[in-house]
């Protein structure tokens, strides 16, 4: 299940320089995961774990990351408490563990259809591997 709330209008403008080739593809990445139900923005880690606490294992969001090398964080609740996954974006492909695609959206889709028959491992996770 997603942890819906609206997300805030326009592009953020914490981003580092992009060439015009990965500036398109952010931005039609943005305006999806904007009009998505699971995306909070500019949430911190911790107003993130503390929504995830009240919802049941399996409820995801996506916010905009705090590292400045990473544009997007997926926090997830685990059995063991929520966890947060960083969300790279390289050579105009966002990625997350052996996933990518041109689409945050696209690539959560693809992380929840492949972790069904092959669960993930993060060492974020403790050992608890993400289904």
């Amino acid at each position: 299940s997603v942890l819906p709330s609206p997300a805030p209008p326009g592009l953020p403008d914490r981003f580092r320089m992009f060439r015009s080739c990965e500036w398109e593809i952010l931005e039609r990445s943005l305006n999806i995961l904007q009009a998505s139900d699971f995306y909070w923005g500019p949430l911190s880690v911790g107003e993130a774990h503390a929504k995830l606490l009240r919802e049941p294992v399996g409820t995801y969001l996506v916010r905009d990351s705090s590292q400045g090398n990473c544009l997007f964080s997926l926090s997830v609740r685990m059995p063991t408490g929520p966890v947060s996954l960083r969300i790279s974006f390289q050579e105009g492909y966002f990625r997350l563990k052996n996933w990518f695609s041109d689409c945050v959206v696209r690539l959560l889709e693809l992380v929840v259809a492949g972790t069904r028959n092959n669960p993930l491992h993060f060492d974020e996770m403790g050992g608890t591997p993400l289904v």
